[in-house]
């Protein structure tokens, strides 16, 4: 086993998700939350993203047109983890899905960062979260982080919008 670690700046560039419907998933990735179409591979797939990178997020039908989502407790895909720049970006993205009527599954502080939880229209789990500056995440005495999870006051965050 190789004991040194990766690369410091090594990140996960994108996701690729199986999905019934790809129009349907396109309105909430692209009309909900905001992405870009970058482009479609006719009528099974598509690539979005932010900011002009050629894609965050796959969507594609090819073994799943019309098909149920995987059943609870089976192995797969826990969350997709969805990064915003700042605390307004977040509570922006928060203003965007009450407009579009979609509930949250829960929303969390982790003294790291401050979360939102949901699902996609494929019940694909969604997090939403921002990063504090790392100057600011709780610490141990030796040093160690001291994440934690409590009540994320979303009225609060929505008067950051």
């Amino acid at each position: 086993m190789n004991d040194q670690p990766i690369h410091p700046q090594v990140c996960i560039g994108h996701v690729h998700l199986t999905v019934a419907d790809l129009e349907r998933a396109l309105s909430f990735y692209c009309g909900v939350l905001g992405f870009t179409l970058t482009q479609r591979y006719g009528t099974g797939a598509a690539f979005i993203s932010a900011g002009g990178y050629h894609h965050h997020i796959g969507l594609n039908t090819w073994e799943s047109l019309g098909n149920s989502p995987p059943p609870a407790g089976t192995t797969g895909l826990f969350h997709l983890a969805i990064l915003y720049p700042t605390r307004a970006t977040l509570a922006d993205a928060l203003r965007r899905l009450q407009d579009a009527g979609i509930s949250l599954d829960g929303a969390s502080d982790h003294g790291v960062s401050e979360a939102l939880y949901l699902r996609d229209p494929d019940q694909n789990g969604v997090e939403l979260y921002w990063d504090r500056p790392q100057a600011e995440w709780p610490r141990t005495p030796d040093g160690s982080l001291a994440m934690f999870t409590r009540h994320l006051d979303l009225q609060a965050l929505l008067r950051e919008v």
